[in-house]
């Protein structure tokens, strides 16, 4: 299995790698997650990353390093001058 190409930075925000995780759940709690997620207008992936970084802030292993999270709704689409 290869490793995708980084993409690159975007001018004046550095761009981290995002990586993919397989999570199995119990079909009523992917049901409970999907709900919550749509209440609040997001995504179940933004929903569950949002969980389980409040959860690591709460027990104090929130890495220094981690990056913010990315800005909600849809990226900009890419244009001759911003090309993504």
């Amino acid at each position: 299995m290869t490793e995708p190409a980084p993409t690159p930075p975007l001018p004046g925000r550095q761009r981290r790698e995002r990586r993919a995780v397989l999570v199995r759940l119990d079909p009523a709690v992917h049901e409970a997650l999907a709900r919550w997620a749509d209440d609040e207008l997001r995504s179940l992936n933004a929903q569950l990353e949002i969980i389980v970084r409040e959860a690591l802030l709460q027990q104090g292993r929130m890495p220094g390093h981690s990056g913010p999270l990315p800005r909600r709704g849809r990226p900009p689409k890419a244009s001759p001058s911003n090309p993504r």
